[in-house]
């Protein structure tokens, strides 16, 4: 009977949840349609409304449009409002109305905030809030300051002030938006600029779960088995793509001839660090190498962890299969890691969560090989790292999003919105699950494998 009620509250939480980011997108087109949205001269169809409304809410950053040159200063502030809701979500903001008014938080409220941040326990709800609210002030805040010493002496203080507080609300958001009209390819031999930016990337796609454990580490004097896992999967997934990306990009020889190698390795560090959903380029991707393409997109899958702003199938999944597969080849029964045993139904939701993504997209990926057009110089690779990008919220393109049908912008749409909102959620939210409990058992007989 338990099972049966939590599959119920799992159900109708994941339906208000999609009903909420849904009701966000809603607003943000309402908004968006406003004729102070768009620059003097510009004008948008509702499909390019909606389909910017997604990615901001959605924190994806693939745009039909120049965020820059199409959008004015009130309809780039309205796309850095739904990336911050939808980054943060929206129940951060209803929390933090409910304290500004000093109203008690409902039990429906705080089960909405364990599922939207993945917490344990409900006890957890109201700490982790704070850490929430106050993280995402401190490096976004931290991120203006440092950001506005080099842009100031270079925009003058309003629009310093200005770029330097939308880029970093964006990087920390993991969100690909500019305003600048070609993303930071300008500051590709500024290392400030990039090691800041790799800074809240990094610091929003750790999670707040991580940074809560992490800053409370000097008092409990240990970390989750959650943190450490993501930690070390996220440091492995860092190393071994900048050095697969040092190998392939041989050195980033499309930068010009005579860039220093300090410039250069900054930039490869970057190239690592961007596919984990924040969608920031310095160089275009188009002119990377077939190898360095695979390896982002590989990046993309993965993506970051949960509980935070990033999308993907998230590192810890990553690391429960990893250490799954291990277990598996030296024969072993149990799946081990610092000295604890990941449950079976971790390692049964990790493998149902890899094959259901890939269900997505390839499908996604097969209706789009039929409806937009491949271009001489690119092969299946072209749609294939738009899907990715999409569904990992990453928003990193090979040029294929501007020139997308309808019918190519709705999927693009569709994998945004269950890459933001979660691919279980998403299918939970649309299904009718059946909740009788199967009491018969059949017998156990094996099929032929490999």
């Amino acid at each position: 009977m338990k099972r049966l009620a939590n599959i119920k509250l799992f159900d109708t939480l994941s339906k208000k949840m999609v009903a909420g980011f849904v009701i966000l997108i809603v607003i943000g087109c309402i908004l968006l349609a406003l004729p102070w949205a768009t620059a003097p001269g510009q004008s948008t169809s509702f499909i390019n409304i909606l389909f910017t409304a997604t990615s901001a809410t959605c924190i994806t950053g693939l745009t039909v449009v120049n965020t820059a040159q199409h959008w004015s200063t009130f309809g780039q502030m309205v796309i850095l409002g739904l990336s911050e809701v939808g980054a943060l979500g929206y129940m951060t903001f209803a929390v933090l109305l409910f304290n500004i008014m000093r109203r008690r938080i409902g039990l429906s409220t705080q089960l909405m905030v364990k599922a939207a941040l993945n917490l344990e326990n409900l006890s957890d709800t109201k700490s982790v809030m704070r850490y929430v609210i106050g993280l995402s002030l401190m490096f976004q805040f931290g991120g203006l300051g440092l950001l506005a010493l080099d842009f100031v002496p270079r925009f003058g203080w309003g629009r310093g002030l200005y770029v330097s507080m939308y880029h970093s609300v964006m990087s920390f958001c993991n969100a690909g938006f500019d305003v600048f009209g070609d993303s930071i390819m300008a500051f590709r031999d500024d290392p400030y600029v990039i090691i800041v930016t790799m800074v809240l990337i990094v610091a929003g796609g750790l999670g707040f779960l991580v940074w809560r454990d992490l800053l409370l580490y000097h008092e409990r004097k240990r970390l989750t088995l959650n943190s450490k896992l993501t930690l070390l999967t996220t440091l492995s997934l860092f190393v071994i793509g900048f050095i697969l990306l040092l190998v392939t990009e041989r050195d980033l020889k499309l930068l010009p001839e005579g860039t220093p190698w300090f410039i250069r390795t900054i930039n490869t560090l970057f190239l690592s660090v961007t596919p984990r959903t924040a969608g920031l380029i310095t160089m275009p991707t188009s002119q990377l190498q077939a190898g360095s393409l695979f390896v982002i997109m590989i990046l993309m899958f993965i993506g970051g962890t949960p509980g935070s702003t990033a999308g993907g199938i998230k590192t810890t999944t990553f690391g429960v299969l990893m250490f799954q597969s291990i277990a598996q080849i030296r024969g072993r029964r149990d799946v081990e890691f610092n000295h604890r045993r990941f449950s079976q139904d971790n390692i049964s939701r990790a493998l149902l969560l890899v094959f259901l993504a890939s269900i997505v997209m390839t499908v996604a990926t097969l209706i789009l090989s039929q409806t937009e057009k491949i271009p001489d110089g690119f092969g299946l690779e072209y749609v294939l790292f738009e899907v990715l990008s999409a569904f990992g919220t990453v928003g990193l393109s090979l040029g294929l999003t501007p020139d997308l049908t309808v019918i190519g912008k709705i999927i693009i749409m569709l994998l945004m919105f269950i890459g933001r909102v979660g691919i279980f959620t998403s299918l939970y939210a649309l299904s009718k699950r059946q909740t009788k409990v199967n009491t018969i058992r059949y017998p156990v007989e094996n099929v032929l494998i490999g």
